[in-house]
């Protein structure tokens, strides 16, 4: 097995760069672009797609295609496999074809994305550095059919934390709450329904795009730490 991409991140440059977009299908034969654009709690990004996007991007809804039902799970399990497998596979994600994945919601649905890409295997999948915002080639506007991928996963490429090891986990090292203030602090909002933050740890609210990056001039540091408050422990595994 070859080694993964050394940086998680590509440049808007880079991406115009690996060819010209006006000869799209030569970029599309080359790379997958990926519009995973959404935001939590509001309507599916589906047409912020249509009305305009990187040329050859298909477009991947987070709540559909990268995660399963609510449940008993959480708000966002991680997908069954059959499911994501499918789902890539309608995007036009290909085993050995470069994968990039943009969104606007400053890194977080693309950073699902391009994790679960890398849970299940897939080698080359990177995020476009500063996301839609940062782009300005080339738009491509309506639904455009894109051609079906081969891409079959292959699951535990990358450690899941279970929810019975939390506690733990964050006993002996740094557990990360990346949610809202208000929902790491214990306070309800219209998209979490079931706030709850570990007694265990202390938690911080990263603000910062991830995968972690540099030179797009978008805010990196983390937030204000949050005061240890003893909650109820509600999380599920596999909860976003």
């Amino acid at each position: 097995m070859s080694n993964p991409v050394a940086s998680p991140l590509i440049g808007v440059d880079e991406l115009g760069g690996l060819d010209k977009l006006d000869h799209r299908s030569k970029l599309d034969h080359r790379i997958t672009i990926l519009d995973v654009r959404y935001q939590l709690g509001g309507p599916s990004g589906r047409d912020e797609y249509a009305r305009g996007h990187i040329p050859g991007a298909a477009y991947v809804d987070l709540d559909q295609d990268l995660a399963d039902p609510p449940g008993a799970g959480g708000r966002h399990p991680l997908p069954e496999q059959g499911r994501f497998e499918a789902a890539m596979r309608r995007a036009g994600v290909s085993t050995d074809r470069p994968v990039v994945v943009y969104d606007d919601w400053a890194g977080r649905a693309a950073a699902r994305a391009w994790w679960l890409l890398r849970y299940y295997g897939h080698e080359d999948v990177r995020v476009l550095d500063g996301g839609w915002s940062a782009w300005t080639g080339e738009v491509e506007t309506g639904s455009p059919t894109v051609a079906t991928g081969d891409f079959h996963g292959t699951p535990g490429q990358l450690k899941v934390l279970e929810a019975e090891d939390v506690l733990a986990f964050a006993a002996a090292n740094v557990l990360i709450d990346a949610r809202n203030p208000s929902a790491t602090a214990g306070r309800s909002n219209r998209s979490t329904r079931s706030p709850a933050t570990s007694p265990a740890r202390s938690t911080s609210r990263l603000a910062s795009t991830w995968p972690p990056t540099a030179g797009s001039g978008h805010p990196r540091s983390s937030g204000p730490s949050m005061p240890r408050r003893p909650v109820r422990w509600r999380r599920t595994a596999g909860r976003a």
